[in-house]
């Protein structure tokens, strides 16, 4: 009987373990780099030359 709360306790660890080790869910979605630049774009950080430019280069 112990073996089985063993056996559960063991995967239930394993699978804690899996969800912390799977990448989120920006780390490979595509768009990433766009979603930066638009932000970039929108604090000011760049203009709209350089956005333009940098867009296309994206694409």
């Amino acid at each position: 009987m112990w073996i089985w709360a063993l056996l559960a306790l063991a995967v239930l660890a394993g699978l804690v373990w899996l969800v912390f080790r799977l990448p989120g869910p920006d780390a490979a979605r595509p768009g990433t780099a766009r979603r930066i630049l638009d932000e970039r774009y929108a604090r000011g950080e760049i203009d709209e030359d350089d956005y333009r430019s940098r867009r296309a280069g994206l694409s």
